[in-house]
């Protein structure tokens, strides 16, 4: 089995052969993906891999970046600006902010200017009813002028098309015939849901994927056969969960954002695997913080996401919140003179002070090699040299009235309290406590920051996984592969409403059966749910459970039941005298598919880990601090560990693609599959 997290960095692989874990990391190649991959793919060997599964942020980097094709929207008339007004929200930022421009609007950038909208003469009632035929010629003229600006794809959106798609799809046919074999997405398809806006937003990504993904699925294909690759390709989707090359490309915009979900999945796996139910992950690379929540097992899954703030897509996603720190967060002086850390980065280019590639101001990286965290002359395993003269210098001109030693200290506490406060302001939206989870650190940062946060978000423990780097890849091979359907009908629930709603479940699980490939149909296991609400609300409660079987009066009842239960588990209230009414219902096709397995250590015989050599830690305590001064730490490598070791910190961990760093007061286990499991130490009552 083979993972591929592509990043707009790095492109990460993982390999499972033998029972063993092998890794691989190489420089992504912008504007040719594909070639970063295949180099891995030959560096870590593909011929004998069962399975290629792959997930990248190229179609989120091009949305954030807007480097994207020319497509045109079709909608109906009047509503061509659906796209620029989104949902008319504001971020908490923005309320008083008379200058706040959302994102994506014609005043900023938008992802379809306002030119290559147009409005089609037609419209459908909410019960699926006529109001207006399509006007065909209108249609032809709207489209000619579409071909005159040279689009390279359509996307439809048409007024209550989720109840009947019709217009839509003649309209497809008017586009091929004037546009020719063009990529078209219309919304009945891609996304048969209520609510316009999302609709619309969701299949316009959908068209960009097709444009972005189609040729490069193409090509990979084609080079993985050139390397003697004959396994199954997949890629995962929002949530993680696989879906075969050509399903996933059949719509696209489900993959747009899949990176950072498999390292939630990876997380649920390997806390499976340990017995640990209830997890904090924190993945920490250069730019942000990827937080998520696992409980009882599996991850929190949202109905929607968005690319940007307002930038809907109806896709199943794992809610991840992003804050803005990592090792590439910039230092700087507020304007007060006080220090800040985040949420602008260095990025890759330039990069940290200590990278010497240009960059100039100082970074959390640059913070942890000062201090003596990071090991100059084996960065990245060995492949890149820092220079902390550099890190030293761009410290040296900050415009601050405090001493090198305490830039640096504060620095690092400072970067170390915006992580901890988003785990507890995500600990806090869910009502969980944080004494009831472990914290798993992973991405190259994760490790060397999230110790020290330990006893701010108090938490039970850290959990540092193998290969953390890497994590996010192990996620890519720790998947199930899952096929997913669902539709819009907002209908009141009760006895005369079973007949409805056993004929939509019954035909989504036969058009689910039928899309899935042969060799998949006897092992898939199908589970319903649907999204209802309390009659009158205007948001839905998710993922209501529904039984098996014809929908019966009783199942309805049963249904009815799962709601107030699900919705007093999510808000603490029950109203079980407002009728219930299911908006979305939803079916999902899951097969079983092999996951990594992590080899487990053999245990030290007698003795104890011993170190390759001491450290002394420089600022680590806050406040002045005389030059000189610091913390005898000693270091080790991971691979010398067995498990049951005990490292008691302050401690520094090495291994090729990260570094992990306890504090004082802490002391790190390791755990039979290779995990360090730090916890703060009891302290004696005064």
């Amino acid at each position: 089995m083979i993972g591929v997290d592509v990043g707009g960095t790095f492109t990460d692989l993982v390999a499972i052969r033998d029972g063993r874990i092998h890794t691989v990391k190489v420089a992504t190649e912008t504007g040719n993906t594909e070639a970063g991959v295949l180099r891995g793919a030959a560096e870590i060997g593909v011929q004998d891999a069962a399975v290629f599964n792959h997930a990248s942020t190229h179609g989120l980097n091009a949305v954030i970046t807007r480097n994207l094709p020319k497509i045109g929207f079709l909608t109906t008339a009047g509503h061509r600006d659906i796209l620029d007004a989104g949902r008319g929200w504001r971020p908490m930022g923005g309320l008083t902010d008379p200058s706040w421009r959302r994102p994506f609007g014609d005043a900023a950038r938008p992802l379809v200017p306002r030119y290559l909208r147009r409005g089609i003469r037609e419209r459908r009632t909410a019960d699926g009813g006529v109001l207006f035929p399509l006007d065909e010629a209108q249609a032809r003229a709207e489209l000619e002028v579409l071909r005159t600006c040279e689009v390279r794809g359509v996307a439809i959106c048409l007024l209550h098309a989720y109840v009947d798609g019709a217009h839509e799809v003649r309209l497809r046919e008017l586009v091929h015939e004037v546009l020719g074999d063009v990529p078209v997405s219309i919304s009945s398809e891609v996304s048969p849901l209520a609510k316009e806006y999302a609709r619309a937003s969701t299949t316009v990504v959908d068209v960009f994927m097709q444009l972005i993904y189609g040729e490069y699925t193409r090509r990979l294909s084609a080079g993985l056969t050139d390397l003697g690759f004959s396994g199954d390709l997949h890629f995962a989707d929002c949530s993680a969960a696989l879906l075969p090359a050509e399903t996933a490309m059949a719509a696209p915009y489900r993959i747009v954002f899949a990176g950072p979900a498999a390292g939630t999945v990876a997380g649920a796996h390997f806390g499976r695997m340990l017995g640990i139910q209830d997890l904090l992950c924190a993945d920490v690379g250069g730019t942000s913080c990827d937080i998520s929540l696992v409980t009882g097992g599996e991850p929190y899954v949202d109905t929607t996401f968005e690319l940007e703030y307002d930038l809907v897509v109806n896709a199943l996603s794992n809610e991840i919140s992003s804050i803005g720190a990592g090792g590439g967060s910039l230092v700087t002086v507020g304007p007060t003179g006080e220090l800040q850390v985040g949420p602008g980065s260095a990025g890759a280019d330039p990069g940290p002070a200590c990278y010497d590639a240009g960059g100039t101001q100082p970074t959390t990286t640059d913070t942890c090699l000062l201090m003596g965290i990071l090991d100059p002359e084996g960065f990245a395993g060995g492949r890149m040299k820092l220079d902390a003269d550099g890190s030293r210098q761009a410290f040296e001109q900050l415009d601050s009235p405090l001493s090198l030693e305490q830039r640096i200290s504060y620095a690092f506490h400072i970067g170390v309290t915006n992580i901890a406060e988003g785990l507890v302001n995500v600990a806090v939206q869910h009502g969980i406590d944080p004494r009831d989870y472990s914290l798993v650190a992973f991405g190259a940062a994760g490790p060397m920051l999230l110790p020290a946060a330990l006893e701010q978000v108090r938490a039970a423990e850290v959990v540092v996984p193998p290969h953390p780097g890497l994590f996010s890849a192990l996620g890519l091979v720790s998947s199930d592969l899952v096929f997913s359907e669902s539709r819009s009908a907002y209908t009141i629930l009760g006895p005369d409403a079973a007949e409805e709603i056993d004929g939509l479940y019954r035909s989504m699980e036969e058009q689910l059966r039928e899309g899935l490939p042969a060799e998949y149909r006897t092992d898939a296991v199908f589970a319903r749910s649907f999204d209802g609400r309390l009659y009158g609300q205007s948001w839905e409660t998710p993922f209501v459970p529904v039984p098996t079987g014809t929908i019966t009066a009783d199942a309805m009842s049963e249904m009815i039941a799962s709601f107030h239960d699900t919705y007093a588990e999510r808000s603490g209230n029950r109203f079980e005298f407002v009728p219930v009414q299911g908006v979305t219902f939803r079916v999902r096709a899951v097969v079983d598919a092999a996951k990594v397995e992590y080899p487990e250590l053999p245990t030290r015989g007698s003795g104890e880990p011993q170190a390759r050599r001491t450290l002394t830690i420089q600022h680590l305590g806050i406040g002045a601090e005389p030059a000189g001064d610091g913390v005898p730490a000693p270091e080790y490598q991971r691979s010398d560990l067995l498990a049951g070791d005990r490292i008691p910190g302050p401690a520094v961990i090495r291994e090729p693609l990260s570094t992990t760093f306890l504090v004082p007061g802490q002391t790190a286990t390791v755990g039979r599959f290779g995990e360090l499991r730090i916890r703060q130490d009891e302290r004696s009552e005064a």
